[in-house]
């Protein structure tokens, strides 16, 4: 579904590129993880395969395939049909991505008619049907609602509901539990689990977390400054690893009674 060829992102010509050198393959229903620490390069790939790069960032080598198809070469009309249709995101901070001084109700309905062709009411009702579907009991509360009256886990679901009201084929997830409790997170991750079985979604989710990425991802891509430190499956990366920064990775896990449990 997704070949991202040898990609290099830069985003100032005369600095270092913040990605070197990047291939990944994702099968359809796959879930991928990018782990490593903060600056290793993972949000500039997620960014460049939904074409959203800030300022003057560019893929400057390289390519990225979408169903056979170089996304590298669309236009902005293009990109406007399949972003949040065929390839949506989940942030880090949901509600920090949502108008603080309108509904939730106000910018669902938006969102889905710029997409579909519904009207104000269909898509009010889909908008409910879809929170319901995230388990958010009350949909129509939820409508009504401000940002600001959401709690951190409940905007997060919010979130998924956006992205995936349209059954994407792709879903790029930027921390989306880091900033959550672990009850919470919990949630959200069977949460993000069954989108798969219910759609066949693949997944790239960035995470800092190990454990995570080891119960959810078929697939492990560690990295470090903007580089592929390590890559393979769960049992590969925490069982068989010869790369000494996956091992250092692993011993920072917090250990009980002298186990490692990840």
């Amino acid at each position: 579904m997704l070949k991202i060829r040898n990609i290099t992102v830069q985003y100032n010509k005369k600095d270092k590129p913040a990605v070197e050198d990047f291939s990944l393959n994702i099968k359809q229903g796959e879930i991928c993880c990018l782990v490593g620490e903060s600056g290793s390069g993972k949000t500039s790939v997620v960014r460049a395969v939904q074409g959203n790069l800030p300022g003057q960032g560019c893929v400057s080598q390289g390519d990225i395939l979408f169903e056979g198809q170089s996304l590298l070469n669309y236009t902005e009309n293009e990109w406007r049909k399949i972003r949040g249709t065929e390839i949506s995101m989940i942030f880090q901070d949901s509600g920090a991505m949502m108008n603080p001084i309108r509904t939730i109700g106000s910018q669902f309905v938006e969102y889905i008619r710029a997409h579909g062709v519904y009207t104000k009411r269909q898509a009010w009702v889909k908008g409910v049907q879809m929170l319901k579907s995230v388990r958010l009991p009350d949909g129509e509360q939820i409508m009504n609602s401000y940002p600001f009256q959401l709690s951190g886990g409940m905007k997060q679901r919010v979130g998924i509901a956006f992205a995936m009201f349209f059954q994407p084929k792709l879903l790029l997830a930027d921390e989306p539990t880091s900033a959550l409790d672990v009850t919470t997170q919990a949630q959200i991750v069977r949460q993000m689990m069954k989108l798969r079985e219910d759609y066949g979604t693949s997944i790239i989710m960035i995470t800092h977390n190990l454990a995570l990425a080891a119960y959810m991802c078929d697939h492990i891509v560690v990295m470090k400054d903007g580089k592929i430190a390590d890559s393979g499956d769960r049992n590969h990366i925490l069982h068989n690893s010869q790369a000494e920064y996956t091992k250092e990775l692993l011993s920072a896990v917090p250990s009980l009674g002298g186990g490692y449990y990840v």
